[in-house]
């Protein structure tokens, strides 16, 4: 990905739509053959000339085009002809957002299949399902990234949309007006280049689509710090259900022998920040004074080459959390099994309904043993149940022990499994 956005690419990508533009005009006989065989023999750059050339001309565009000429000699005149700077620009812009959306549709290709391995490998794992951070009901872990493979694959989805809306260029001229080319030139710049020209382009491609680009990778980066913040809260020592890998010889703490740290997911959730925060200088280049300004390329120099590679990188480093992740059934049951079995009170509170007794005293009831049991230590929510002669009178020892299976939890699991092929 760093490849793509070298200055070293830019300027191949910005060549590439010079010599298109070539192509297109000798096949409409604006340029001979002879200088066209040349053009395509002789084009080539520098970038340490074009850096020299710049310092006098001040004008990236000028010193690429003044360095081209040197190489080509007397057919550089057919170079650039009826363009501005920024249809080589943002067409070369163009070619890069499509390589680098390329490379991240193989990373979250990968991502899925490691998300999809291991639930399928833990569709029966159970675990105990949190809301507002507090034990809810029993779910199991394969549920659990069942919701994180559904978002990826979306996702994916995203990626797949954005590289058709960013895959546009323009051959259109100063102020897009084709005032000085042929419309059919910039039809078939486009096509070699397998890019769809802009419908309507100013002096620049609008900066909608690159707002579209940068939020769309923020919003993958969001995901990836879902996850990233998941695995981090079940990796806190009293959790512990699962814990990322822990190579021989790392050190967690340079104090404490002892810690094993989520240092991966945070360092995913860090970067997540970074991703976003670039959400507000994409939407703030939107809007450019007229046809165009410039206030928009300082940033983007920065901004684009910086998403995308991060984004590439957690995504590689979320695979490879997920296929090394440590991950225990044994303190999954031991936690979801705390307070004996608080967090099957709706089972016991439908079955108390079921006997005919109302909704308003079954839950006043279970709430009181739940509670019991939750407020002192070693506390028995079943063990309450059974001592309670409001709940012994209406279900037997089997009804109320079938209310502490997770069959049921699972029962309907198959419609996701199915859904996701897990």
């Amino acid at each position: 990905m760093g490849k793509i956005w070298s200055d070293l690419a830019k300027y191949q990508s910005w060549l590439d739509v010079e010599i298109a533009a070539c192509e297109a005009n000798h096949k409409l006989g604006k340029v001979p053959t002879k200088a066209m065989e040349q053009i395509r023999q002789k084009a080539a750059f520098n970038p340490e000339r074009i850096l020299e050339i710049e310092e006098e001309v001040r004008h990236d565009v000028i010193a690429f085009l003044t360095n081209v000429n040197e190489n080509v000699g007397d057919s550089g005149r057919f170079i650039h002809v009826g363009l501005t700077s920024s249809d080589v620009l943002d067409t070369g812009l163009a070619l890069q957002l499509k390589a680098s959306i390329s490379l991240l549709l193989i990373e979250i290709k990968q991502l899925e299949t490691a998300i999809r391995n291991v639930a399928r490998e833990h569709k029966k794992t159970v675990m105990i399902g949190r809301s507002h951070a507090i034990h809810g009901e029993p779910i199991t872990f394969g549920f659990k990234l069942a919701g994180w493979l559904a978002e990826t694959i979306r996702n994916c989805k995203r990626l797949e949309r954005l590289e058709k809306e960013v895959s546009v260029g323009q051959i259109s001229g100063a102020m897009g007006t084709y005032a000085n080319t042929d419309p059919e030139v910039e039809k078939l710049t486009c096509k070699l280049l397998g890019l769809s020209p802009d419908e309507a382009s100013t002096q620049v491609i609008s900066r909608d689509r690159h707002a579209d680009y940068v939020q769309t990778l923020a919003l993958i980066g969001a995901s990836l710090d879902r996850f990233a913040t998941e695995i981090r809260n079940l990796q806190r020592t009293d959790v512990l259900e699962v814990e990322e890998s822990f190579a021989k010889g790392q050190k967690g703490s340079s104090a404490m022998p002892h810690k094993r740290n989520p240092i991966r997911s945070e360092r995913v959730s860090g970067l997540a920040r970074v991703l976003r925060s670039y959400g507000v200088a994409a939407l703030e280049n939107v809007a450019l004074w007229h046809e165009r300004d410039i206030s928009h390329s300082s940033n983007e120099r920065i901004m684009l080459p910086d998403t995308s590679i991060t984004l590439h990188f957690m995504l590689r480093e979320m695979t490879q959390i997920i296929n090394g992740l440590g991950i225990y059934p044994e303190n999954m049951l031991r936690n979801l099994n705390i307070y004996g079995g608080v967090v099957f009170s709706q089972r016991v509170l439908l079955a108390l309904i079921e006997t005919g007794m109302s909704r308003e005293n079954a839950y006043s009831i279970v709430q009181r043993n739940a509670h019991d049991a939750w407020n002192q230590e070693g506390g028995n929510f079943r063990a309450n149940l059974e001592a309670d002669k409001e709940v012994t009178c209406r279900l037997n020892p089997d009804q109320l022990a079938i209310c502490f299976n997770t069959d049921s939890h699972e029962a309907n699991l198959e419609v996701i499994w199915n859904r996701l092929d897990i």
